[in-house]
């Protein structure tokens, strides 16, 4: 682990939220990519880039959907998540999958141990002066040359700004800054999408959607926020 744990105040905070409405946020999660086809898109060149290289490692696995959509694609595929509840739920409906309680702030991965990270929507809730910490210790336990990609609201030209999420209050970041935020970390961009809401009778989104796939740079365990 990095040694150095984020503050935990509204990390417990956003965890207790999730375990609330655990149940109810599988429900919705389940089968929730099929009509997203872009998002699967990029998972799926994500996948490709990864496959064989090494484990992987999804940040805010939540009830499972993309980890076990990750195993599907042939990914040697594990989760972490804070929500205690949302983790059990991944455990029974994915029982040949690993899955642990923790934060994906202060993971208890070594250095340079994974070839790929995926973070889909796990970065929203974070204050934004933390979220550099977040993506340092991303690119910590990341190989040189391994890929992480990056899922969050994105804010259509303005500054990064709170909005009043469903479970707890998140963020939307430009892309340009989300971007940014990365390559202080020790990333370089390979590709991003912008995609538009999606509303049909199962989504009604309300934002525009951000997405960077990265590539780790450097020497593993590099950690720039210090």
């Amino acid at each position: 682990m990095n040694g150095s744990s984020p503050p935990t105040d509204h990390l417990r905070a956003t965890a207790d939220a999730y375990d609330g409405l655990a149940d109810r946020y599988a429900e919705f999660a389940r089968g929730s990519l099929a009509s997203l086809h872009l998002d699967r898109a990029l998972i799926g060149a994500f996948a490709d880039l990864v496959r064989g290289a090494g484990p992987v490692l999804e940040l805010g696995s939540g009830s499972g959907e993309i980890t076990g959509h990750l195993r599907g694609l042939g990914l040697d595929v594990s989760g972490v998540d804070l929500s205690p509840a949302l983790v059990a739920i991944a455990r029974k409906d994915l029982p040949d999958v690993e899955f642990r309680v923790g934060s994906m702030g202060d993971l208890d991965t070594p250095d340079g141990a994974l070839a790929g990270a995926l973070s889909w929507y796990s970065l929203i809730h974070l204050p934004p002066e933390e979220v550099p910490a977040y993506l340092a210790e991303f690119r910590r336990v990341l190989a040189p040359g391994g890929h992480l990609l990056l899922a969050f609201f994105e804010a259509e030209g303005g500054p990064v700004a709170p909005f009043d999420h469903a479970v707890a209050t998140a963020y939307r970041w430009p892309v340009d800054a989300m971007a940014a935020a990365a390559a202080g970390a020790g990333f370089t961009e390979v590709g991003r999408m912008l995609r538009e809401p999606v509303t049909d009778e199962r989504f009604q989104e309300r934002f525009r959607r951000g997405h960077l796939l990265m590539r780790a740079d450097g020497e593993a365990g590099s950690d720039r926020s210090s």
